[in-house]
């Protein structure tokens, strides 16, 4: 199976391994991959980095990336509501990090296959171009990783403790 990793602020591929789970208890929830249903998710993430001693922005940074992480696999690997679920793992290794896992299996996606979402560009020229999830979540979080693992597509989003509220 594939591997990337994606240091979010330099966005160069390497390998890496899903056999680490860190030391917090993991959480997960499952839910039915609908929109009405990303609410719940967010109030799952918000209390795990709380327990992960995550401050409110990176909080917020996190609640931003598996909003658009979900709304994604809902929209582009599903392609609509009620066809999959989606399953979030959250870990912490150590104080002030958090490590999110989105599993699903909707069809095989690589973001390193998405070109990467131009900020340059005029508004309209944007509406015409992808990637811009990709970009927004690599924005938020600290690292970004991708897994193919059997049927199922595995994103790995780590957060480290933000400078400053």
């Amino acid at each position: 199976p594939s591997s990337k990793f994606i240091p979010a602020r330099r966005m160069q591929s390497t390998a890496f391994s899903l056999d680490w789970l860190p030391s917090m208890d993991e959480r997960r929830l499952t839910i039915r991959g609908r929109y009405d249903r990303i609410s719940d998710v967010r109030d799952f993430i918000t209390e795990a980095a709380q327990v992960a001693g995550l401050n409110a922005q990176a909080q917020h940074h996190c609640q931003i990336a598996v909003d658009e992480a979900c709304t994604n696999i809902i929209e582009h690997g599903y392609g609509g509501e009620d066809r999959g679920e989606i399953e979030i793992r959250c870990s912490s290794p150590n104080s002030e990090t958090l490590v999110i896992e989105l599993r699903d299996q909707a069809h095989t996606f690589d973001p390193t296959d998405i070109p990467e979402a131009d900020a340059t560009l005029s508004l309209d020229e944007r509406a015409t171009g992808g990637g811009w999830g990709i970009y927004f979540m690599s924005k938020m979080m600290d690292e970004i990783g991708f897994k193919r693992e059997g049927e199922t597509n595995i994103l790995r989003l780590t957060k480290y403790q933000a400078d400053s509220e």
